[in-house]
């Protein structure tokens, strides 16, 4: 079956978003686990995993559309202690979210709704779950303190 070449462009733009995220979750998963950051090392390592099978469900998506996936990663932007890493891993998952929304755009414009369906799926993940999480640990931080909340992470 032939995609539309918007949709298999933008997959592929949204791929190389996943693989990046994951490879960025992954990085950040073991950074907790070195410092003794158990509960996040937990959550995140999960993370990474979801952000894993989002880029499988699009690779099938793209090779059932008769592309070829683009497997390079977007820029990862590693943090350097807990802070900035939840803030740029959520700055990531925002940045997400709007790309979703826009190949949701494209994919209704070319009468796509299968993939519609599997992008509109992963923006619930994002929304939901993902970003959510990130912003609630940031608000524990500035209504525990630091030290506190890193204490519970253990």
């Amino acid at each position: 079956m032939q995609g539309a070449t918007a949709v298999l462009d933008y997959l592929n733009e949204l791929l190389a978003g996943e693989l990046g995220a994951r490879d960025q979750y992954f990085i950040h998963a073991r950074m907790y686990e070195d410092w003794g950051y158990n509960k996040l090392f937990e959550r995140i390592n999960h993370e990474m995993e979801e952000e894993t099978d989002h880029a499988s469900d699009m690779i099938k998506r793209i090779l059932m559309l008769g592309g070829t996936p683009k497997m390079v990663p977007s820029t990862l932007n590693i943090g350097t202690d807990v802070p900035s890493m939840l803030k740029s891993d959520l700055a990531l998952e925002l940045h997400v979210r709007d790309a979703l929304k826009k190949g949701i755009r494209i994919c209704e414009q070319e009468f796509d709704y299968v993939t519609r369906d599997l992008l509109l799926q992963q923006l619930r993940d994002t929304e939901e779950d993902h970003a959510h999480w990130l912003e609630q640990q940031l608000g524990l931080i500035e209504l525990m303190g630091l030290q506190n909340y890193l204490q519970s992470q253990l």
